[in-house]
């Protein structure tokens, strides 16, 4: 019966660290754009390319 206790005791603990690192971002402005990361999804990264493959295009 003193497991139970301890592992209440545990999680009750574990879930105030959650709840003070949420409040910590929130604090922090981490969800603040919310917009932003929806319709970053829709542009294509850019392309880097090499010298050697340059140089094979331009003869």
């Amino acid at each position: 019966m003193n497991i139970l206790y301890f592992l209440i005791a545990c999680s009750v603990l574990m879930a105030l660290i959650f709840l003070g690192a949420f409040f910590w971002a929130l604090k922090n402005g981490q969800h603040d754009d919310v917009h932003t990361p929806g319709i970053r999804i829709l542009f294509d990264d850019e392309v880097e390319t090499k010298e050697s493959d340059k140089d094979h295009f331009s003869e």
